[in-house]
């Protein structure tokens, strides 16, 4: 199989890259860098800058399958000037390629896009499951709900669509888990507000193999892409802390403190989700690290 891959030098598009070309594939990856055109061996850049609406349309030449994981990071501090960077990122990036493909032949058959687990409402008591309706109600929903329709315009171009909300990706060298660990190694390891909030999180290998899957099976529809297993944010930080052998007895930081210090932005460490891997479960995927313990096993 052929992939496009659009977010490619990213911390899942990396990994997605070493791991789509253990198994087979052929990997074509678009970027805004012309310097990073030959930045990994076994693989073809492509140009592109979303801001002038330019490509280079021989990315898809024959390209089988999209994977879109463009957008910048929501890890920045959120500035008026960057939320609309975050939301126009994803639209912009999403816009190209489908304006692109109509000019153009092509023999793509599907498109796998990032999506977030962002969009479901924060809840101590729900578990939420694809079908559950979404509304915009929150920055991080809107962004969400304004991402998937953009990415549903696939559709009408025939060719198939599913979207994956990511949970935490852990990951080495980058993410929630590089930031996490540096005040965990010195034995200041705490959760934010309660501690209760509900964490669904994801290796980035499972991730990225999760994406290789609903490529080559060409999935449709929306699937949450996170580990069998949810943990609260306190039990979190004690595995961390565990796993790297130092101590845990901070108590949580208060959640006036940590809206204080980041405002808005505090929703991505104070919001609980407990969401379900049910339908991913149900297929033929099987996870190389369905709990917390063996995936910080693995990275730390």
């Amino acid at each position: 199989m052929r992939i496009l891959i659009s977010g490619a030098t990213g911390l899942v598009g990396k990994v997605l890259i070493k791991i789509a070309l253990l198994d087979g594939h052929e990997v074509h990856f678009l970027t805004r860098s012309k310097a990073k055109i030959g930045f990994h061996k076994g693989v073809k850049g492509f140009y592109w800058n979303p801001n002038e609406h330019k490509i280079d349309v021989a990315c898809f030449d024959g390209v089988d399958c999209i994977i879109h994981l463009a957008g910048a990071t929501v890890s920045k501090p959120w500035t008026k000037k960057y939320k609309t960077e975050i939301l126009n990122s994803r639209l912009d990036t999403t816009q190209l390629l489908v304006d692109s493909l109509k000019n153009t032949k092509h023999k793509i058959k599907s498109i796998v896009s990032a999506s977030a687990i962002g969009v479901y409402p924060s809840s101590l008591d729900k578990i939420h499951e694809e079908q559950d309706p979404v509304a915009p109600n929150s920055f991080m929903e809107q962004v969400v709900v304004d991402w998937e329709g953009a990415v549903d315009q696939f559709s009408d171009l025939n060719i198939k669509v599913s979207k994956l909300r990511i949970g935490l990706v852990l990951a080495q060298g980058g993410g929630v888990l590089a930031t996490l660990k540096i005040p965990t190694q010195f034995g200041l390891g705490a959760a934010f507000g309660s501690g209760n909030q509900w964490q669904s999180w994801i290796h980035v290998s499972d991730l990225s193999k999760l994406f290789l899957v609903a490529a080559s099976q060409q999935w449709e529809g929306v699937y949450n892409a996170v580990a069998p297993e949810v943990v609260t944010q306190t039990e979190f930080i004690k595995q961390l802390a565990k796993g790297l052998k130092r101590p845990f007895f901070m108590p949580p930081l208060p959640r006036f403190l940590i809206r204080m210090m980041v405002g808005e932005m505090s929703t991505l460490v104070l919001n609980s989700q407990n969401v379900s891997s049910q339908k991913v479960a149900a297929t033929t995927f099987d996870y190389a690290f369905p709990t917390l313990e063996k995936a910080l096993s693995d990275l730390l």
